[in-house]
C-alpha cells in the first residue's frame, strides 16, 4: 500500500520535471510510437520502490505497462532486470527519470538497513530509523526502511512524545518535563507514548525515580555504562540505544541487551544504487 500523500508528491514531481513540456520527446518521437524498457540493475544490495515505479507510470499514462521480475525487498546484482515496461515512447522518456531517482534512493536507503539487521541477527534487538530524512520525502524513505527489514520510529512530531535533552534542559529538569507530559496528554485526552532521551546515568536514574514514561533513549553512552543502564532498567522499560552507533560497533550495542538502536544514518548518510532504464532492442 502506498504510504499516504505518495500521489500528491508523484504529480509535484511530475510538474517539476515536465514544466510546459518534455519538448525533447515531443520534438524526436512520433505521437504514435509504441516502445518497451527494461530496469537494469547495475548494483549490488536491495532493491526498492518498484511498487512506487508503477505508481508513477499509472499516475502519468495509464496507457503504460510494467511486467514486474524482481519483487521490493529482493537481494539484487549487477545485470538483474527489476521489471520491463511498455507503451507508448514518450510517456517511457517522460517517466524515465523520476522512476530512477525514487528507485535508486529507496534501493540504497534499503540496502544501508539490510546490512544493519544483518548485523543484529540473533541479538533480539530491532533496529529503527530517525526523523533525520529529506524534506517531503519522509513517508518514501520510511517505507525503504520497511523495505529493508528495519523498523521505524516516530513519523514526525505528532505520534510520539520524545522528551530530548533540549526539553529536559529548557522545561527545568527531567522530573519537571515527565509530569508536564504527562499532564498534557491526560487533559486532551490522548494516548501517546512517551520516551525520554538521557546523556548519563544520572539523568537515568531520575527517570527510573519518576516513572510514566514508555522507552528511554540511553544517548551516547559508552558500552560498560550502556550494559550497566540496561541491568538498571531491568525490563521495566523499552531501551534504546542512539549516538555513534555505525556498521562496526552495532552488534556491540546490540549485545548489551537494548531492545532497539536508532540510526540517523539510514536515511541521512545512505548512498544510492545505481540504476538504468534502457531501451528494448
Amino acid at each position: 500500500m502506498l504510504p499516504e500523500g505518495t500521489l500528491d508528491l508523484i504529480d509535484r514531481s511530475l510538474r517539476e520535471d515536465i514544466g510546459d513540456g518534455d519538448h525533447t520527446s515531443l520534438s524526436t518521437i512520433p505521437p504514435e510510437a509504441h516502445g518497451g524498457a527494461r530496469l537494469l540493475v547495475k548494483g549490488t544490495g536491495v532493491l526498492a520502490g518498484v511498487e512506487l515505479a508503477e505508481a508513477i507510470c499509472q499516475r502519468y499514462d495509464p496507457a503504460l505497462r510494467m511486467r514486474v521480475l524482481i519483487q521490493d525487498g529482493a537481494q539484487v546484482v549487477p545485470g538483474d532486470v527489476a521489471f520491463t515496461l511498455t507503451g507508448p515512447s514518450r510517456s517511457i522518456l517522460v517517466v524515465e527519470r523520476l522512476v530512477l531517482n525514487f528507485m535508486q534512493r529507496m534501493s540504497g536507503i534499503a540496502s544501508l538497513t539490510r546490512r544493519f539487521v544483518q548485523e543484529l541477527d540473533g541479538t533480539g534487538c530491532q533496529v529503527l530509523d530517525t526523523r533525520k530524512t529529506t524534506p517531503s520525502l519522509r513517508a518514501i524513505e520510511k517505507w525503504a526502511v520497511r523495505i529493508g527489514g528495519g523498523r521505524n520510529h516516530r513519523h514526525g512530531l505528532y505520534d510520539m512524545i520524545m522528551i530530548k535533552d533540549n526539553h529536559a534542559d529548557m522545561a527545568g529538569g527531567i522530573p519537571k518535563a515527565i509530569a508536564a507530559a504527562r499532564s498534557y496528554l491526560e487533559q486532551r485526552g490522548m494516548q501517546l507514548p512517551i520516551e525520554v532521551e538521557t546523556r548519563n546515568l544520572g539523568e537515568l536514574d531520575q527517570v527510573l525515580a519518576t516513572g510514566g514514561i514508555q522507552r528511554i533513549m540511553l544517548d551516547n553512552y559508552a558500552l560498560e555504562d550502556l550494559r550497566t543502564a540496561v541491568a538498571r532498567i531491568a525490563g521495566r522499560f523499552e531501551t534504546e540505544a542512539s549516538g555513534g552507533i555505525t556498521l562496526e560497533n552495532a552488534r556491540q550495542y546490540a549485545l548489551c541487551g537494548v531492545d532497539f538502536i536508532s540510526v540517523g544514518a539510514l536515511t541521512h548518510s545512505a548512498g544510492s544504487m545505481d540504476l538504468s532504464l534502457k531501451a528494448l532492442s
